[in-house]
């Protein structure tokens, strides 16, 4: 849903004035008395702030505005449209999921707070005098707008409204839809006689604010707006003609033209992703990484910072990760929790670094669902560095597995929260690009799929000579990596099993089954075969290494490979592991 139809006349604007430094002192003067007015007003009857959910029973969508950002596509203009993006995007962070109880008065200011610099608000373009002027926080009257139009679409009633004394090109005035602010005595105020809850977002090109009620409340039908004419339109310094006026801004005081900036936004040093980086980084980009790897040490983050702008980090976050995941045990939802908690931190510290004139994101998908929520990446050309599957298709194919095999519990241990879920989802959703090695996850976005090769080992033969009737089971020993189809195939054909990863299963799960663990020298060079039948698997290190020494793999789509020498057998059958082993052992 768009913005509505006017349905009745809007009254003529009065002739624009030029503004002189008097006239301009004397608006200053009003706007610090009705300021204080406003304040005294609301110490006993202001709006109460509405608490921000993500309540689920709000499922019906009853009003819609989208509007673009980017509405000035002049040069001259691009600081100035940058910074009303990124003051809609913190703006949107304080609006976002506010919920209002049945008859309760809502107040923009009192939601979204006074637009500063420490809060994260930029210079954008602000209608003041008639003019369109530099100002801290300018462009949130296109977030206003939105809500007064579908505050209207809604049937809320309108207890405070004021429109604009020019109309700025493009915008919701031109239909009589629209709502000045001004902090904090220019307010837009209304209430609704049914509980609501607002949802804003910004996605890549758009401002996007839905109304949303509950399914079993009655819609009701949109109030009424007005006309304007393109002849009261406001008038930028870039726009105007009037070089005498005191305020127009000669080449001097223009701020420098923008250019673009490009974060990446990394965790793990994947090579496939360090390559990747490297390779399209320009010298202006910036990089921020949780660890410094080379100053900790740390192979996990050795991410190289040359041939960048700048690079930050987030160690204090990084660190307590790195702890939280040491205490929370090898398994489980503790673990999964911490690693959860930690990727947040992570996130948020290193999105402290964003700039108004950073449009384009690569970030890590660890990240994603945190920064999307934030409302970090609203506005922004996004790129996602994947690493796994999605998380709703992950639960889902564990939750299937997990009903065919009630008995093995660790397919069942840990569900994200449902907010993340689907804050992954629709960060996903808005992605321009999926930057991933692995094949399964390629294939789910089509052309937005960037597919980078994976980072071969050195290849090396084996040694000459037969092989032992025994298989390299990667691991860990736990049910989604398919440890109990290699256990079934194995008691089948009287398979040694080498095993490369950590027991998670617990004693006795490979009773009956002659195991082993890697003597000396490469363990390539003492199995016949190496198999791995996952249900997910992020990073298949170790196929590749068998890969490398000439030895047959069988595997799972999951564990996304496609190359030569892998034989791809289906998830949770272990009669088709044992058929496929048996054919290769044959050979």
């Amino acid at each position: 849903m768009t913005l509505a139809t006017p349905s009745r006349a809007r009254p003529r604007m009065p002739t624009w004035v030029q503004p002189t430094r008097l006239s301009s002192a004397v608006f200053a003067a009003k706007m610090m008395v009705f300021q204080a007015r406003r304040v005294v007003q609301d110490v006993g009857a202001g709006a109460p702030r509405a608490a921000l959910t993500d309540d689920p029973v709000f499922t019906e969508i009853v009003a819609e505005s989208r509007t673009p950002l980017w509405s000035d596509e002049a040069m001259a203009e691009r600081a100035f449209q940058l910074g009303k993006v990124q003051n809609l995007r913190v703006a949107a962070r304080a609006l976002h999921g506010s919920t209002l109880a049945a008859g309760q008065l809502f107040s923009f200011w009192r939601q979204v707070g006074r637009p500063s610099p420490p809060r994260g608000y930029a210079t954008g373009r602000m209608l003041q005098q008639g003019c369109m002027t530099p100002a801290v926080g300018g462009g949130l009257c296109q977030l206003s707008n939105a809500l007064y139009d579908v505050a209207l679409q809604a049937g809320c009633q309108i207890v405070e409204r004021h429109p604009h004394s020019r109309i700025v090109p493009g915008s919701a005035a031109a239909y009589g839809r629209d709502a000045t602010v001004a902090w904090n005595y220019v307010d837009l105020r209304f209430r609704s006689t049914r509980a609501l809850r607002l949802t804003v977002r910004l996605d890549r090109h758009d401002l996007v604010v839905r109304v949303l009620g509950r399914p079993e409340d009655v819609a009701a039908g949109p109030g009424e707006g007005g006309e304007s004419s393109t002849e009261d339109a406001a008038r930028s310094c870039g726009t105007c003609d009037e070089t005498d006026c005191f305020l127009h801004e000669h080449d001097d005081r223009r701020p420098a033209m923008a250019t673009a900036g490009h974060v990446f936004l990394v965790d793990e040093a994947w090579p496939e992703f360090q390559a990747y980086v490297h390779g399209a980084r320009r010298d202006s980009d910036r990089l921020g990484l949780p660890l410094d790897g080379a100053r900790w040490k740390a192979e996990r983050y050795a991410w190289s910072n040359e041939g960048f702008e700048a690079a930050h980090d987030a160690a204090v976050e990084a660190l307590r990760r790195t702890l939280a995941l040491r205490g929370a045990g090898p398994q489980g939802a503790r673990r999964r929790r911490a690693e959860m908690d930690g990727c947040e931190r992570i996130a948020l510290s290193l999105a402290r670094r964003l700039r108004p004139r950073d449009t384009a994101v690569t970030v890590a998908q660890s990240y994603l669902p945190f920064l999307w929520r934030a409302g970090m990446l609203g506005g922004r050309e996004v790129s996602v560095l994947m690493t796994r599957l999605p998380m709703r298709m992950l639960q889902d194919r564990l939750d299937a597995a997990a009903a065919r095999r009630p008995d093995q519990p660790t397919l069942a241990d840990f569900r994200a929260p449902r907010w993340l879920v689907e804050a992954e989802a629709e960060a996903l959703a808005n992605a321009e690009r999926i930057i991933t090695p692995h094949a399964e996850i390629a294939a789910l976005f089509g052309e937005r799929a960037h597919r980078l090769d994976w980072a071969m080992p050195p290849l090396h033969a084996g040694a000459p000579g037969s092989r032992p009737r025994r298989i390299a089971f990667p691991g860990p020993t736990i049910a989604r990596k398919g440890a109990h189809l290699v256990r079934e195939a194995a008691l089948a054909l009287d398979l040694e099993v080498l095993l490369l990863g950590a027991d998670l299963e617990g004693d006795g799960f490979w009773d009956g089954v002659r195991i082993l663990r890697p003597d000396e020298g490469a363990w390539t060079q003492q199995v016949a075969a190496v198999v791995q039948p996952a249900l997910v698997e992020d990073q298949p290190r170790r196929l590749l290494a068998a890969l490398a020494a000439g030895l047959p793999v069988l595997a799972t789509p999951a564990c996304g490979l496609n190359h030569p020498g892998v034989r791809l057998v289906p998830s949770d059958d272990a009669q088709a592991l044992i058929t496929a082993l048996r054919d290769v052992l044959r050979h």
